[in-house]
């Protein structure tokens, strides 16, 4: 693991967002609570707060870290659904993996439900929506994919002559 000792304690943010695209019967099914394995949009949330907490044991160089916020939305749309999580901690490294774990365990997830009814259900851009506090600044995507921070992160003299 990189050492953060040296770090700051500061309020971090991420956001992510992914989307699990199926048919159309799915979705009314979905719609109707007409699933075989119930709610999978509930079920879906609580996988992916379960999931953020649980981070560093399915990553294995992440930090675990001291999570306070945990926020995982499943939306249904006309081909899908749409998941989106928030996490916060006060902490010396980001929570932007958190955010990503949250999003792939909700979408796992929600394949896992509706399995039944369409197997060709197709799990896709999960991204990192945004990320707030910290060393490096912050980003935001934008409309167009490409990655806006406020800070340009400098790298020291030492890491420059490879060290």
């Amino acid at each position: 693991m990189v050492d953060v000792s040296a770090k700051q304690v500061t309020t971090r943010t991420a956001v992510a967002r992914g989307f699990v695209k199926m048919k159309t019967a799915v979705v009314r099914a979905v719609r109707r609570l007409r699933n075989p394995k119930g709610n999978p949009l509930e079920v879906a949330r609580i996988a992916g707060i379960a999931a953020a907490k649980r981070t560093s044991e399915w990553i294995p160089l992440c930090h675990p870290l001291p999570l306070t916020h945990i926020d995982v939305t499943a939306r249904l749309c006309d081909n899908g659904v749409e998941l989106r999580s928030e996490v916060t901690a006060t902490a010396q490294t980001g929570v932007e993996m958190e955010a990503l774990v949250a999003v792939a365990a909700a979408a796992l997830t929600v394949y896992d439900m509706c399995k039944a009814l369409d197997k060709a259900m197709e799990i896709g851009a999960i991204v990192l929506e945004k990320k707030t506090g910290g060393q490096s600044g912050d980003f935001f995507r934008d409309g167009t994919g490409v990655s806006k921070s406020t800070k340009t992160r400098r790298m020291t003299s030492s890491r420059r002559r490879g060290r």
